[in-house]
């Protein structure tokens, strides 16, 4: 069962927590994993420098306008400021001990033996959730690729994990001005959306940026790798592996020209994702599906 948080949850007493590692970073901030010293509670930490601050409250008000969605992070209750050794903001995330999508794939440098078909299908559809609710609300995502979908361990007997939406620095928000110059990252961009010099084209802003993203994640999922295509700033995704006939169609149509792209919500009806694929059965599909139950760090941590 999905856990339910209360405001009363996300109440952090700073005082109480000490760095274990850091995680990562990225253009808006960079986050470490904290641990409160009374509670045992393992939080990730997002820092971001004083001029990105309203970046950062833009973060923490989308992730509360989906308070308790189980595809998207949940977060702190409000924006916490420190000013030493240097002046930051911060807010405290739910930990993904399992890490991020791209954490998972990068363990695949094999790419004759990717992740078996079942646990893309249900990767996409998991993503699929998180979007239906962010365009259902006038939100985009604008930057979704496979380190911006965090990876939890699964509700699920059985199943290696469960995938949240994070990382809403660059995302839109309903009826507000966007900035063109913090849109995404240019393998999962679409063509329609570059402009002369490689310039975002403001008219493309909306949800089938993010259906073109997804099926860029996707082709990941499958082994592909990006291509610089028809100039420097876009790419195409070249794949050297047989998939079925139910994936080949849900990327073209993820891929499709931009007004016939399909919403979320019609690609959750999709052959390829509604299909009921057969656990993995051959010992190679085995053996993959093993190396993706990766065991979770907080509890390493906490014994």
């Amino acid at each position: 069962m999905e856990q339910l948080w209360r405001d009363d949850d996300w109440i952090v007493d700073e005082s109480s927590l000490s760095k274990v590692s850091s995680l990562g970073g990225g253009s808006f901030g960079r986050v470490s994993l904290e641990k409160d010293s009374n509670s045992g509670r393992l939080y990730a930490k997002k820092s971001s420098r004083m001029h990105l601050q309203k970046i950062l409250e833009k973060e923490l008000r989308i992730m509360h306008r989906f308070r308790n969605h189980p595809r998207i992070v949940q977060a702190s209750n409000k924006l916490h400021f420190q000013t030493k050794p240097y002046e930051y903001c911060n807010i405290f995330m739910e930990y993904a001990s399992k890490g991020n999508l791209y954490k998972i794939l990068s363990g695949f440098p094999d790419k004759s033996q990717p992740i078996p078909e079942s646990l893309v299908s249900r990767a996409a559809r998991m993503i699929l959730e998180g979007l239906v609710a962010l365009h259902s609300h006038g939100y985009v995502h604008c930057d979704l690729k496979p380190s911006n979908v965090l990876v939890f361990p699964s509700t699920t007997p059985g199943e290696p994990w469960d995938l949240k939406l994070a990382d809403f620095g660059s995302s839109k928000e309903p009826d507000s001005e966007y900035d063109f110059m913090s849109l995404g990252t240019a393998q999962y961009i679409p063509s329609e959306s570059f402009g002369p010099n490689g310039l975002i084209n403001p008219g493309h802003i909306d949800p089938r940026l993010d259906i073109y993203a997804l099926g860029c994640v996707v082709y990941e999922m499958f082994g592909a790798l990006p291509k610089q295509e028809y100039f420097e700033y876009y790419y195409d995704w070249i794949l050297h592996r047989e998939i079925s006939p139910e994936a080949q169609d849900f990327l073209r149509r993820c891929h499709d020209m931009h007004p016939h792209r399909p919403s979320a919500t019609q690609l959750l009806n999709h052959s390829f994702i509604t299909q009921r694929l057969p656990w993995p059965t051959t010992e190679d599909d085995k053996e993959i599906s093993a190396r993706l139950l990766i065991p979770s760090v907080s509890k390493l941590l906490l014994t």
